[in-house]
């Protein structure tokens, strides 16, 4: 038992000497660990806190344009914008608290909305769907010029047709009809197969043949061609 006690006191020894060399380092490890946890879920729940707050007030926004009680709208959207600007809800009613002004005839204060997103939304579709709907009002208002510098912004493949056709619309308004029936032209060929025949394929020929027609009808059939080959 002797020679048992004596190993166990000098590893005792052994451990102290560590501990009183290395002990200090190792807590303030283990410190600096449970910190970056307890943010990591302090973030977490104040993240949560910041969502949950802002779904409440965009269903009232919501709930207040169906209601077509502006003031509450106008109220909850103005709360999302100063407190709430940095999450997904925010840009998500400032779109749809747009659609409502612009239906209002309140196209000012929609396009106050659309820039909002555009220039604090983190998504980048968010901020397409902004520069379109943006573009569309312009174009309303006869600010042709205007429209097509926004159409003319980067943007996705999924977006081609549609910022092609409203780009015609723009162009056909400010009398530039040859680049109108380009740009009908391009939407028409962006359109998938699956969209061939649709409502909204149709409404951009006829946009395009009220033009005359297109202005390369080389393009036009290979596009015909190429749509034919993937619906067989």
């Amino acid at each position: 038992m002797a020679v048992y006690d004596h190993q166990e006191r000098e590893q005792i020894e052994d451990l102290k000497v560590w501990w009183n060399q290395w002990g200090g380092y190792l807590l303030v490890i283990i410190m600096g660990i449970l910190l970056v946890i307890l943010s990591v879920q302090g973030w977490r729940m104040w993240n949560a806190q910041r969502s949950d707050a802002a779904s409440t007030l965009y269903f009232a926004l919501s709930e207040a344009i169906d209601s077509e009680d502006a003031t509450r709208a106008k109220e909850a959207m103005a709360q999302l914008a100063d407190n709430y600007g940095s999450t997904g809800y925010a840009p998500r009613a400032a779109l749809l608290y747009a659609e409502a002004l612009w239906s209002a005839d309140k196209k000012d204060e929609a396009q106050t909305q659309l820039q909002w997103v555009i220039d604090r939304a983190s998504e980048d579709d968010l901020k397409q769907i902004a520069r379109y709907r943006l573009a569309e009002l312009l174009i309303d208002q006869q600010k042709y010029e205007d429209a097509l510098r926004l159409l003319d912004a980067k943007h996705k493949p999924a977006y081609e047709a549609l910022y092609a056709d409203l780009r015609g619309d723009a162009l056909f308004g400010a009398g530039r009809t040859d680049e109108a029936r380009e740009a009908y032209q391009k939407a028409l060929l962006k359109l998938s197969a699956r969209e061939s025949g649709s409502a909204y394929h149709n409404i951009v020929q006829i946009k395009l043949d009220g033009l005359g027609g297109p202005i390369d009808p080389i393009a036009a059939v290979s596009a015909d061609i190429s749509i034919e080959k993937k619906n067989p």
